[in-house]
Formats: C-alpha cells, sequence, structure tokens
C-alpha cells in the first residue's frame, strides 16, 4: 500500500512539475512576443517628434565634394545622393558624383579621378571602408576628410581607415527591429528564411542579428541563410525562391531580406508557385527602403514591412558631417532611430508613398544652422 501510496505521490509530483514547467514555459513565451509586440509598435510610431542633431557651424563657402558611390543602381545608395545634392546646393556648395558601379575594375580609376578633382572632402555611399580603405590613403595625406554612409556596421569613425564618421541608422538596431516585427507578427511561430550578402560586413552582422533574435523564439526558426549577392539577385533570386519553396513548402512562412532587393526578384517564382500577393512567405526587409518596396508595402502585395533609412536626411546629414569636419569641429554623433513602414503607417493622409523622409523638419533645421535662409535649387 506504501508503495502505491508511493507510486501515485511521484506520478502526481511529476504531473504537477510537468504543469507548472508547461505554464513556466508559456508564460516565458508570451513574455518574449509581448516584449517584440512593444518593439516593433515603438518602431512605427510617427517621425515627427523624432530627435534632431545638436547645432553645429555656420556653413563655409565655396567647398567642392565628391560623393562616390559603390553602384547608383542601388536605390539606397542613389537616394542618399540625392539628398547630398540637395543638401550641397542648400549649403552652396560644388559637388560631383562619380560611380563604382560594383565593378572592381573601375574602383581604382574612380578614386583616381576623384582624386584629380582636388576636393575639399570626399563622400562613400555604400560601400565597404575596411576594403577601400587602401584607396583613400592619398586623400589623407592630401587632408581632404572623408565621411561616408553605410561604410561600416556602426554609426561613427570607421577603425583602420581614414573615414571620420560613417552614417548611418545602427544596423543591428535596424535588424533586431525587423526581427522582432516578424515575431510579433507571426505571434511567435515564424519559420524564416533570411537573405544576406556576404561579401560585405554591415550585411552579415545584420544576418547574423536577425537570425539571434529569431532563434530567441521558442516558436520560431530559422530555416536557413541564404547568401546572394546584391549585384546578383537580378538572375539569382527567382531560382532561389523556387528552390526554397520546393524545399520547405508551407513551413517557409516568413522571409527577411538585409535589403528590398531581393524581394523585387522573388515575386516570379512566388507568383507561377500559386503564392498568394497578401499570403506567405511574408516578406520583411532590414534594409534602405525601395520605392517599389514600398508599392508593394501600400497594395500588401508581396512585402509586409521595411525598415528603411532617412535617405535624403542622411544626405544633409552627410554634408553637415563634413561641414563640421572643415570648419575644425568633432562630428555630431547623430544616430537615427529605426523606423518600420508597414501598411498601416505609410504617410496616410498624402501621396508620397515612394520615399521615407521623416517629418521632424531637418531641412529648415540645418538651414538655420547654416544660416542659410531658404533651400537653393
Amino acid at each position: 500500500m506504501n508503495s502505491v501510496l508511493a507510486g501515485l505521490t511521484y506520478r502526481l509530483t511529476i504531473t504537477l512539475l510537468t504543469v507548472l514547467l508547461t505554464a513556466t514555459l508559456a508564460n516565458s513565451r508570451q513574455t518574449g512576443i509581448e516584449l517584440s509586440r512593444s518593439i516593433a509598435e515603438k518602431a512605427t510610431q510617427p517621425t515627427n517628434d523624432w530627435p534632431l542633431p545638436p547645432k553645429g557651424p555656420a556653413a563655409l563657402a565655396g567647398k567642392t565634394i565628391v560623393y562616390i558611390g559603390e553602384d547608383l543602381r542601388n536605390a539606397g545608395i542613389l537616394g542618399v545622393g540625392t539628398g547630398v545634392r540637395e543638401a550641397g546646393a542648400a549649403i552652396g556648395w560644388k559637388v560631383h558624383f562619380l560611380d563604382i558601379g560594383s565593378k572592381d575594375s573601375r574602383r581604382e580609376t574612380i578614386f583616381k579621378e576623384a582624386l584629380a578633382l582636388k576636393p575639399n572632402g570626399l563622400i562613400l555611399g555604400g560601400m565597404d571602408g575596411v576594403a577601400n580603405s587602401g584607396y583613400l590613403t592619398e586623400f589623407r595625406t592630401a587632408g581632404i576628410p572623408i565621411v561616408g554612409w553605410h561604410v561600416a556596421p556602426f554609426p561613427g569613425p570607421v577603425a583602420g581607415t581614414p573615414i571620420q564618421v560613417n552614417v548611418t541608422t545602427d544596423s543591428l538596431e535596424v535588424a533586431r527591429v525587423a526581427a522582432h516585427f516578424v515575431i510579433a507578427d507571426s505571434a511567435g511561430s515564424a519559420a524564416t528564411v533570411i537573405f544576406t550578402d556576404s561579401r560585405f560586413a554591415i550585411a552579415l552582422k545584420k544576418s547574423e542579428t536577425m537570425a539571434e533574435v529569431i532563434r530567441s523564439c521558442h516558436g520560431c526558426s530559422v530555416l536557413e541563410v541564404r547568401d546572394i549577392a546584391l549585384d546578383k539577385v537580378t538572375m539569382e533570386m527567382p531560382a532561389a525562391t523556387e528552390a526554397l519553396l520546393k524545399k520547405y513548402g508551407s513551413r517557409w512562412n516568413y522571409s527577411l531580406g538585409i535589403n528590398d532587393l531581393y524581394f523585387d526578384h522573388a515575386i516570379p517564382a512566388l507568383v507561377l508557385n500559386g503564392q498568394a500577393p497578401d499570403g506567405p512567405p511574408f516578406s520583411i526587409s532590414a534594409g534602405d527602403g525601395s520605392p517599389s518596396a514600398f508599392l508593394r508595402i501600400q497594395n500588401n502585395s508581396y512585402q509586409k514591412a521595411t525598415v528603411p533609412e532617412p535617405l535624403l536626411f542622411h544626405g544633409w546629414q552627410l554634408i553637415d558631417e563634413m561641414n563640421r569636419l572643415l570648419s575644425g569641429q568633432g562630428p555630431s554623433s547623430y544616430v537615427t532611430p529605426p523606423h518600420i513602414v508597414t501598411q498601416a503607417n505609410i504617410w496616410p493622409g498624402t501621396d508620397r508613398i515612394n520615399l521615407f523622409d521623416p517629418e521632424n523638419g531637418y531641412r529648415e533645421f540645418y538651414l538655420h544652422n547654416w544660416g542659410r535662409t531658404q533651400l537653393r535649387k
């Protein structure tokens, strides 16, 4: 009888512990989902109360700047260049634009051409600062200050290079916010494919961070991380999408990309395989924010969200950072916060759907700082 009671007590204890453990795990999972929802909700708020940079020096006159883009076909690099052009005109500087076109055969020639222009400052757009540091030696020797956009994973100076300021939203924060959005949107059940480009340190760190966040969710999984070079997306993404659909079928319900470009070229395979425009796999980009991505998001068609860069704002910041350096001041240390664009918040009340431009009055702020009264055409 004692053995029967002991056995019953043992089974009841195990059952109770199992119930408690299940409840604890369920509570822990729900807490994790609520955290993701909180992060995603904060990142979807309006941008009119975004903070502004600290006040800088008045505009210097008569400066010449060169902007070298890694590839001006990239919407982010082109968008920042547009902001640089706009801000350059506003401050009264001459800006030359050069394009490497992602061709290593052109790289040395382009940097030599930039140096021959004898600029007062050099701006780099969308290239790996460390990988290109050898081309910057002569600029440093000539005393030409260098700033860049997306030239390293983190904002600020780029160690091991003469790049004094990297203007960017913190890439790891962008990656975390995008991944938390996936967890929240899926209610903790995302099975995700992550697209990255291993040629760039910033891309690898973003994809690694997204994978880490997704794996922290008890009910989520990373099906795989697919490495496709951005300059080969047009050729490789359709076949890759087809292969992934065959491999994972309906298990694959979310996609994360380091750039919107991946989803531009996934659509044909999704259509041919009968995937509904508003159905899985739902695509979310921790990328620059392209016009085509915004159109997809607005129409709920093959993309659910993106975490775009404020490209024009960053172009203005690059000119201001250069003005600070040329004036003998240090960088502003300003970093824009991440912002998620969804169908629900894609600039309601306006027809401006192809560009993310914060509404915090940054143009007027910079113009006032520089001692300018209006935009110059």
